[in-house]
């Protein structure tokens, strides 16, 4: 059974394919969006929601953090409270000398790029965060860490999406991309063909899978994350607190099990707690060595917690590419296919600047931020050369 031609067709209702679908809508094209189960039912309802710069250094994931980062602060600020959007500042705290100098030298070259940073000794620290470890130094303050609830985030983009408009289709699972010759023109599905002047790969840690229906590597692993919940509590951590060394597990390719405190509060009264990175393919069973690393380290950082019951863990995948930056644009191996994945934990911040980027390309419009270095094919390049 064939469906109707839009202008754009959406494979994933996570995050970025919300955001994807609002503001193509909102530039007048015709959306459907695909889904293969239910929306935000991947990694975007298995994240902590983040929308951060202090863990970005300089470069194109920066120069995108900041674009999206005005987005989210500036046209969605209206919709702020359906998703429980918090401007609640990041402290990256530091309990080594080695690590302060380390903090310091990254918060150095932040700043002079033009993120707002505040260097805070142990006692300015403790004033903002009464209960951190005794044996924190000192620590960098970044007044822009925001944070949002990302299921209520990608539900609340797709409601707005849908009002302009867009279809969603959802137990949808692409099993193939329709061709025009060598243009992708739609995809198949078992509720029937959807065909499509544009086809966008949003399909997060599963891109890859996409691209290969369409014949084109697109090397975005899943790397698999825990996050722990705890009871309810009165306020207790204030702001989203890490570790100096979980900056350095952001960069990091290593494919064994990397864990560096992260604790922040949440509007409910629970903390989340993580936070782990292993590349383990899509085994979702569950880690009690990750489990374990996360509450031990976040007991060094916050030593209350020692004494807090968990509620309840769970678990996910993070698109995660090798050169640590996310595939966006149209792939000129497969005419017709584009793609909008691969930003592993900052997919949640970073949507709502790569959906309006990419809905302006669509729309035949030159984006406001060059998509260059996240072009696809890179990687191919760097293979020839």
């Amino acid at each position: 059974m064939s469906r109707r031609t839009a202008d754009v067709l959406i494979i994933g209702a996570g995050i970025m394919g919300c955001a994807t679908a609002y503001f193509a809508a909102r530039a007048g094209l015709s959306v459907t969006v695909l889904e293969r189960e239910l929306p935000a039912s991947g990694s975007t309802s298995r994240c902590e929601g983040n929308i951060l710069v202090s863990d970005k250094e300089l470069g194109p994931e920066l120069n995108l953090t900041n674009y999206s980062l005005d987005v989210w602060r500036g046209e969605l600020a209206g919709f702020g409270t359906r998703w429980e959007f918090e401007a609640k500042g990041g402290i990256i705290v530091a309990s080594r000398e080695s690590s302060l100098a380390s903090l310091e030298r990254f918060s150095s070259s932040q700043r002079a790029f033009g993120i707002r940073s505040e260097r805070l000794d142990a006692a300015a620290l403790r004033e903002r965060e009464p209960l951190i470890t005794d044996q924190a130094l000192g620590a960098a303050y970044y007044p822009d860490d925001c944070q949002v609830q990302p299921i209520l985030a990608a539900a609340t983009l797709l409601r707005l999406a849908r009002d302009l408009g867009a279809v969603l289709e959802t137990h949808a699972p692409v099993t193939e991309l329709l061709r025009d010759g060598d243009r992708v023109v739609g995809a198949r599905t078992p509720r029937g063909d959807f065909a499509a002047g544009h086809v966008v790969n949003t399909a997060g840690a599963w891109a890859g899978e996409i691209g290969a229906l369409a014949g084109v590597t697109v090397p975005v692993l899943p790397r698999r994350g825990f996050v722990l919940v705890t009871e309810p509590l009165p306020p207790r951590v204030h702001h989203k607190v890490y570790a100096a060394e979980y900056v350095d597990n952001v960069g990091s390719g290593d494919a064994g099990l990397q864990a560096s405190p992260v604790v922040e509060g949440t509007p409910a009264g629970t903390i989340l707690i993580g936070s782990s990175r292993e590349r383990v393919g899509f085994d979702g069973t569950v880690s009690t060595e990750a489990l374990a690393a996360i509450a031990r380290n976040a007991i060094e950082l916050f030593p209350f917690l020692s004494d807090v019951r968990m509620l309840r863990h769970y678990h996910g995948f993070r698109p995660y590419c090798p050169d640590h930056l996310p595939v966006i644009g149209p792939d000129p191996r497969a005419p017709g296919l584009w793609h909008a994945a691969g930003h592993e934990g900052a997919g949640i911040g970073l949507s709502a600047g790569t959906g309006k980027l990419l809905a302006q390309a669509l729309a035949g419009e030159e984006p406001e931020l060059a998509l260059h270095p996240f072009r696809p094919e890179r990687f191919d390049e760097e293979v020839a050369a």
